[in-house]
């Protein structure tokens, strides 16, 4: 059987086709290496076939005549089929050829014309087209006219881009697929989970009411106040830090507190619509346990200070739990804001002096004033509805008066901050201070006049500088006195 080892240089035709650029040599290299193989392998497989189709045409000549003398076939004809050819069409060709010579074999007068004896250079074309066409898809077809080299020129490079061009099994694909895909899926489930945290995170922020400070500054100023008058000047480190931290966890308790108890109600109220309990973003139980975790932690707080003021933080538990459910039953629920926001007073004032001077609530009855009269500015923001939907307060309680009322109330306020100043021996800065949040107070009245919801809005959020006022005023007060 001829295979390309055995075809020899000087063989080739004399008529070569012109020489093609180096990398279709390389691809023909590659090309001849397989091709070699695979008649290798078909020429092995075909030779058991060979013999017994060869003993069976010798049994059939025997009964006929003797076989016309063999014409002896040109070189041309031994040459031609090439096994080089990738290209399916010379299949049809090659095997017309074997055919053709199988029947030259054969005796003339043979009433078998079809039994012949195989020839291996029938059979191996077609396995090697199947072997090279699934096995090096992607390289280019070899003219026939192109003679195939021998397989001991073929270099280690030309055989490494044979290979490098070859596609990678199904079987490795299929898994990188997986691997890629499993990868893909736990990475969007830990950016998922780290969305779903970074979005309850804003939820919970946004009900304690940590993007809106007013209502902590509100509640901080009295408690500062507190503190300066009972350490008569400024107060200890770690008292300040206490209070300062636990006035921010208690507002944000008390917010958590009044959310839940308003949760029925908020998405009926233009202003609090969007609220995380009203919309669904933050459930009814989460809700429960943020307030005892911020209330745990207030508490926690406390444990640092002395036990008078442990027990008075309880009564600021019980005033901040209640005053959300007020609003249903009585139109007085800013007062029991007010004696909620004043509770840091007492708390703070025995945790500095050891004990409650009884001018101390003076200052505790001011604050409680003070926060009926800017809480119900913030009650006639939301006024028309309250009314609808059934809830109370004092700016629903005044009506017509609430000008009247909370000018009244800030007034009381103001005097009642002159006892403070009388019974403590505050002196000029104090007073300073006070005529400042006179001024303001003034400009809050100027500002409700029309009872336009943002302009008593405004006039709420105001009251942030009349307690910075009077604590200026209380602070430099101790301060100048230190001096001289």
């Amino acid at each position: 059987m001829t295979t390309p080892e055995d075809v020899k240089p000087d063989s080739a035709p004399a008529a070569a086709a012109p020489k093609k650029p180096a990398a279709k040599k390389t691809a023909a290299a590659a090309a001849s290496a397989i091709v070699a193989s695979a008649a290798k392998k078909a020429s092995e497989a075909s030779k058991p076939a060979v013999k017994k189709a060869a003993k069976s045409a010798a049994a059939d000549t025997d009964n006929t005549e003797k076989p016309a003398p063999k014409k002896k076939a040109p070189v041309k004809a031994a040459a031609k089929p090439k096994t080089e050819t990738v290209n399916p069409k010379p299949a049809a060709k090659t095997k017309a050829t074997s055919v053709k010579s199988a029947s030259a074999k054969t005796p003339a007068a043979s009433t078998k014309p079809n039994v012949a004896k195989p020839d291996s250079q029938a059979v191996t074309p077609l396995v090697i087209e199947s072997v090279v066409a699934a096995e090096i898809p992607h390289i280019e077809a070899i003219s026939p006219a192109e003679p195939l080299l021998p397989t001991d020129t073929i270099v280690p490079a030309a055989a490494s881009a044979a290979a490098e061009k070859s596609p990678a099994p199904n079987w490795a694909n299929a898994r990188a697929a997986k691997i890629m895909q499993r990868a893909t899926a736990k990475s969007g489930g830990k950016s998922r989970r780290l969305d779903h945290l970074r979005q309850k995170a804003v939820n919970y922020w946004q009900l304690a009411r940590m993007d809106r400070p007013i209502g902590t500054l509100l509640l901080l100023w009295p408690t500062l106040w507190a503190l300066w008058i009972a350490a008569k000047g400024v107060p200890s480190i770690k008292n300040l830090v206490i209070f300062v931290l636990g006035v921010i966890v208690m507002r944000a308790a008390g917010c958590v507190i009044n959310d839940f108890a308003d949760r029925k109600i908020d998405g009926k109220v233009l202003r609090t619509k969007n609220r995380p309990l009203a919309t669904g973003a933050v459930s009814s139980r989460e809700a429960i346990s943020l307030f005892i975790a911020l209330c745990l932690i207030a508490f926690t707080l406390v444990l640092f200070t002395d036990p008078l003021t442990i027990k008075l933080s309880v009564g600021g538990l019980l005033l901040a739990f209640s005053y959300p459910f007020m609003k249903r039953h009585t139109h007085l629920p800013q007062v029991v804001l007010g004696a909620a926001f004043a509770w840091g007073i007492p708390m703070a004032y025995a945790a500095e002096a050891g004990e409650l001077n009884q001018h101390m609530w003076l200052i505790y009855m001011a604050v409680v004033l003070w926060t009926v009269a800017y809480d119900t500015f913030y009650a006639m923001v939301d006024r028309d509805d309250d009314l609808k939907i059934g809830v109370k307060s004092t700016a629903i309680l005044f009506g017509e008066q609430d000008r009247v009322i909370t000018g009244i109330l800030q007034f009381l306020t103001l005097y009642t901050m002159l006892l403070v100043g009388k019974r403590f021996e505050l002196g000029t800065a104090f007073y300073l201070g006070l005529a400042v949040a006179a001024g303001l107070f003034i400009y809050q009245q100027w500002l409700i006049r029309f009872r336009v919801r943002e302009a008593c809005f405004k006039a709420f959020l105001n009251n942030n500088w009349v307690g910075a006022a009077i604590f200026v005023g209380i602070a430099a007060d101790f301060a100048l006195k230190q001096v001289s």
